[in-house]
Parts: structure tokens; C-alpha cells; sequence
């Protein structure tokens, strides 16, 4: 196999050749849910797009070691440092503790990255309140060198003290300084400054029990820690910084995320990561694209939002959403419909089927077909080039059927599509299609087959698939 990679480094905006920090491994941090709510499917994207890259990194033998972080804290609902906590925000929808929200919605991502075939053993999920030492600790070193300052509700980075600031996403400060941010904190020397650490609002901490022997002060504020600089909690961009040094070391090879984290979050992660350390960050940034519905990006915001569960009750497999996003490249826009998904599950379904039909553990991987879907997926993920091979494969009249099916494995196992492990699922079927079913092998029986074709496309608005065999109707879930 082709061991050249190269991959679009979002730094220096072109594509590059893999150089790994160490010989035969790789480091991938990615950039994980804020667990205050469910994640919705352009959340999803960001997942398999990571796990692709993990799985295009094993088949060219290396070992991974792939961070994904879970943020339980400090991510205001404006991605800055205004607004509430989105887990605070959260606790009060839902009428629970923080703590409460965070498992639950953690429990819900895991949920789903099953779902999706990716394999939560392979991974590390750090978080953001495990670690709170650690941010600390890194608030710490930035200090000692002269990077933060006081206000009145933190501890904040001084940005025009990181003369790089702002080259990654190509911000435009005095834009930025012209309004851009209307209710921007007057007290930040810069409007780019960040917090580092918040301290917990003084109206929060007004409650008091008092006992025979002492009196104690009750926050109200669910989540904070003591610290040198007063009672608070950290601010959402160093958790980042500070898990993918414990979990990779200060130096590591690819940073992964959402097209969205440019400007702000990992602009942000870059310069408390360079200061801190004196040396550069990660060495590849990857950054997918928007998956979008009818109305632009999809997002939380926007109210009501799709999620795999929801894919699920409509009959849709995850595994099918999870071929849908393949189709396109993860540099590009997506734009999500359910017409769009409908073709993505037939063409899915229609592999399922020949897998379960013709499994077998006899054939040979045609290096012809793996090696073009390989360097394929070398050259920057091109998922939508590896599955136009997997398409010629199986239209292929010179290959045999268990060459075919070895090969289809071998190549979707790269896209965690688990051709590998379907099975042929028992189909419950409604009382109202029974009747239609019977109603046409009466008719069929009759020789009645203008009454047989019309009671097809009826069981198929259904969401049901008749096929005549010579053991009768044989029926299948669309």
C-alpha cells in the first residue's frame, strides 16, 4: 500500500506531506461535544470525519492515540466570554444539576459515536472537570511568563502579547475593534483578549447556612473550584489546551474540528499553547465543513434540530447517515435532505444486502480495487473516490463473488461502514401491509397483475419492498 499521506493543513492552506513526530505513531486531538443538549447531525459530521482519519491512519500501519474531549464547563452560549454557561443554561431547561446534565448528555454522545461505528474503546474522552488541576496549572505558566491580566471577572490572555495572534483564521482585528462585538467587555485591554478563568459572580455566592459551629457559604453557581486568583472555573478554550498536552505532550501531530473553532476557539488554543510552552502547537489542523439544512448551517440555536435518534424513529439506519456524509468530501459543504438520505440508504442497503447474501471467508482482496480506494483516502480523505471504487467493484462482471464480497470488506472497513458484521434482521411487519400482502398473492393467484402491481407501490408507500421469489413474497423494510 501507497504509504504517502498527504493532508490539507488548515495553517498553511494547502496540502502536505504526513510527517509524524514519531516514527509509527500519531497523536490526533478532536475537538468533542459541549454535553449540555443532544448533538445534532452536523455534530455528527466532525465525528466521522475524525474517525475516518483514525481508521485511513491504521490501514497505513500506524498506531493512533486519539483524544476527544468532553466540555462539561465554561463554554458560554456565544463561543466568547459573554453570555451564561451552556451548561448552566442547560440545568435550568431541563430542571437537573449540572452534574446531571453532563452525564446524561455524555452518555447520549456515546450513544450516538456507537451508532455510528465508532468504537469508544479506541479512544480517550477527558473531561473538561477532570481536569481542572491541569488548566490551572497552564493558567499558571502563562502567568509567570507575563501573559494574563486581571479584571473584575477574571484572569484574561493578553493577545497583542502573542505577536502571531490572529494568522491562523487571517482575523481582521480593527475589524473586529470597528463593532463587531456590541457588548464586548470594556475592561479587556484588547478586544481579542480571552478568559482564561472566570471568577464565579459575587451575586452568585450570597447564600449562607449557618450552624452551632459555623457558618457556610452555598453557591449557587453549580460548577467552581478554588484557585489562586479566587472562586471561579475555567474558560472554554484551555481546557483544550491543557488535555491534549497531558494526553499527546505539548507537541502532537493533528488537531481536528469544525470549520466554526477557526476564528475563535483554536486561534484562541494556539496562542496560550505556543506561549506556554515556547514551541509550536500541533503540526496538521483539519477542519470539516458545515453540514446544512434549508436554512443554512445547522445548529442548536435554530430551535428544533436533527439527531441520529431522530433519523432512527423515521426507519433511517445510522450507518446510512453515516454513508450519506462519505459521499462528500469533508472540506466541502453538505447540504442535509431527507430526498438526499433516501438515496444515500438505498445505495447503503443495496451493499448490506450482497454482504449478508454472499459472506464468505474464501475470497482475496484485488489489490487493483484496494489500492485505488487507499490512495484515495490517503489524498485527504477523498471518501466520495473511495466509494466510486467500491461502486465499480461490485459492477465488475470479471470478478467473482467472493473476491468481491473479500474486497467490498476490506475497503468499507476503512469507512467504518461494518459491512462486515450485518446480519439479516427479522422484518415486523404491520397489521395493514399483512392484509395488502395477502390481498396481492390473491390476486397474483388470479393471474390479476395490473391488481399485483398497484398493491406493490401501495406496500411501498408503506416503507416496505416486495420481492416474488419462487417460495412467495419476500418482504423488505425500505
Amino acid at each position: 500500500m501507497a504509504d504517502y499521506i498527504s493532508l490539507f493543513n488548515t495553517q498553511s492552506r494547502q496540502l502536505e506531506a504526513f510527517i509524524p513526530e514519531k516514527e509509527g505513531h500519531v497523536g490526533i486531538y478532536s475537538c468533542g461535544p459541549t454535553v449540555y443538549h443532544y448533538q445534532h447531525l452536523g455534530n455528527m459530521r466532525a465525528v466521522v470525519f475524525a474517525d475516518t482519519l483514525r481508521r485511513m491512519f491504521i490501514s497505513c500501519g500506524y498506531e493512533v492515540r486519539h483524544v476527544i474531549n468532553i466540555t462539561d464547563v465554561g463554554h458560554n452560549v456565544d463561543d466568547g466570554d459573554t453570555g451564561e454557561d451552556k451548561m448552566e443554561k442547560g440545568a435550568r431547561r431541563e430542571g437537573k444539576t449540572v452534574w446531571e446534565i453532563a452525564a446524561m448528555y455524555t452518555n447520549a454522545y456515546f450513544k450516538d459515536l456507537q451508532m455510528l461505528n465508532v468504537p469508544l474503546e479506541d479512544y480517550i474522552f477527558p473531561r473538561a472537570t477532570d481536569n481542572i488541576k491541569e488548566q490551572i496549572a497552564l493558567i499558571e505558566a502563562l502567568e509567570i511568563k507575563g501573559y494574563t491580566y486581571k479584571i473584575s471577572d477574571g484572569i484574561y490572555f493578553d493577545t497583542s502579547k502573542f505577536k502571531a495572534y490572529g494568522d491562523f483564521a487571517r482575523l481582521d482585528i480593527e475589524g473586529l475593534k470597528s463593532g463587531a462585538r456590541v457588548e464586548e467587555n470594556k475592561e479587556k485591554r484588547n478586544i481579542t483578549d480571552f478568559a482564561l478563568w472566570k471568577f464565579s459572580p459575587s451575586a452568585e455566592r450570597n447564600q449562607t447556612l449557618t450552624s452551632d459551629e459555623q457558618q457556610v457559604q452555598i453557591p449557587q453557581r453549580q460548577m467552581e473550584w478554588g484557585s489562586k486568583w479566587g472562586v471561579g472555573f475555567p474558560g472554554w478554550h484551555i481546557e483544550c489546551s491543557a488535555m491534549s498536552m497531558k494526553y499527546l505532550g505539548t507537541h502532537f501531530d493533528v488537531h481536528t474540528g469544525g470549520i466554526e473553532h477557526i476564528p475563535v476557539h483554536h486561534t484562541n488554543e494556539i496562542a496560550q499553547s505556543e506561549c506556554a510552552t515556547g514551541m509550536p502547537y500541533a503540526n496538521y489542523w483539519m477542519h470539516n465543513n458545515h453540514l446544512l439544512d434549508t436554512t443554512g448551517k445547522m445548529s442548536k440555536s435554530n430551535g428544533e434540530f436533527l439527531t441520529l435518534t431522530t433519523l432512527r424513529h423515521e426507519g433511517y439506519d445510522p450507518l446510512a447517515y453515516r454513508y450519506f456524509l462519505l459521499t462528500a468530501h469533508y472540506r466541502k459543504e453538505l447540504s442535509f435532505s431527507y430526498e438526499a438520505l433516501d438515496a444515500a440508504s438505498v445505495a447503503y442497503h443495496r451493499l448490506v444486502d450482497y454482504a449478508i447474501h454472499h459472506k464468505s471467508s474464501h475470497g482475496h482482496v484485488l489489490s487493483k480495487y484496494m489500492h485505488t480506494a487507499h490512495a484515495a483516502l490517503t489524498n485527504d480523505l477523498a471518501t466520495p473516490e473511495v466509494i466510486a471504487t467500491i461502486w465499480k467493484l461490485m459492477k465488475d462482471e470479471d470478478v467473482t463473488e467472493v473476491d468481491r464480497y473479500t474486497t467490498l470488506i476490506a475497503i468499507s472497513a476503512m469507512l467504518g461502514l461494518a459491512l462486515d458484521t450485518v446480519t439479516e434482521q427479522a422484518v415486523e411487519i404491520p397489521e395493514n401491509v399483512r392484509e395488502l400482502l395477502e390481498e396481492r398473492a390473491q390476486a397474483r393467484a388470479s393471474k390479476e397483475f395490473a391488481l399485483s402491481d398497484n398493491l406493490r407501490k401501495e406496500i411501498e408507500t408503506h416503507g416496505f419492498h416486495v420481492k416474488d421469489t419462487s417460495e412467495g413474497q419476500e418482504v423488505k423494510k425500505v
